[in-house]
C-alpha cells in the first residue's frame, strides 16, 4: 500500500512538473479548427467517434487518473449538471489513459452517466495537444474541448478549475447559442 502510495505521487508530481517541460510542440488548437478525429473503445468495449457527436455541441474532457481528488470532482460536476447540458444540446465524454478497468470502476462508484473513452497510448489526447509524455509515464492534461454541432473547437480550457468547470461550459454553451 505503501509503495503504491509513494509510486502514485510520484507519478503526479512528474505529471505537474512535465506539464510545462514536455508540452507537445506545434501550434495548438484554437477557435475554429477542425476538432481531431477519434475512435475509442469505452469500458464497455463501445466504440465511439468524434462523428457520432455531429449535430450536437461536444464537450471533450481530458483528465489525469480515475477516481482521484480533482478527476472525480470535475466528473461528479458533470454528472449533477448533465440535465442542463443536455437541455443546451450538449454531450459529455470524458477521457483519459486509464484502462476499462479502472473506467468502470470509476463510472460505477460514482454513476457517470456519460462514457469514459480510453486512450491507452495517449494518441488522441497528442492530437488534441493534451498529453504529458514523460516517455515512461503518460498522463493526459486536465484540458478540455467544446465541439460544435459541426465538428469546430468552440472553445478551449487549457486553465481548468474543477469546483466550477462545467457551470463555466453551461454560461459558454448559453453565450454561444444566444440563451438566456
Amino acid at each position: 500500500m505503501t509503495l503504491k502510495l509513494i509510486f502514485y505521487t510520484g507519478v503526479l508530481l512528474l505529471a505537474f512538473f512535465g506539464y510545462r517541460s514536455y508540452a507537445v510542440a506545434g501550434r495548438a488548437l484554437q477557435i475554429g479548427d477542425d476538432a481531431p478525429s477519434f475512435t475509442l473503445n469505452d469500458a464497455q468495449g463501445q466504440t465511439h467517434y468524434l462523428s457520432d457527436y455531429a449535430g450536437k455541441y461536444l464537450v471533450l474532457y481530458f483528465y489525469p487518473k480515475d477516481d482521484t481528488p480533482g478527476c472525480t470532482k470535475e466528473a461528479c460536476h458533470f454528472r449533477d449538471d448533465m440535465s442542463q447540458l443536455e437541455k443546451l444540446g450538449a454531450n459529455v465524454v470524458g477521457v483519459s489513459v486509464d484502462n476499462s478497468n479502472s473506467h468502470a470502476d470509476f463510472a460505477k462508484k460514482y454513476h457517470l452517466p456519460f462514457p469514459l473513452l480510453i486512450d491507452a497510448n495517449g494518441a488522441v489526447a497528442d492530437s488534441y495537444h493534451s498529453l504529458t509524455n514523460l516517455y515512461i509515464v503518460k498522463i493526459a492534461k486536465r484540458h478540455t474541448f467544446l465541439i460544435s454541432p459541426t465538428g469546430k473547437i468552440a472553445k478551449v480550457y487549457t486553465s481548468v478549475d474543477t469546483s466550477n468547470h462545467s457551470q463555466q461550459i453551461i454560461d459558454d454553451l448559453k453565450l454561444l447559442q444566444h440563451k438566456p
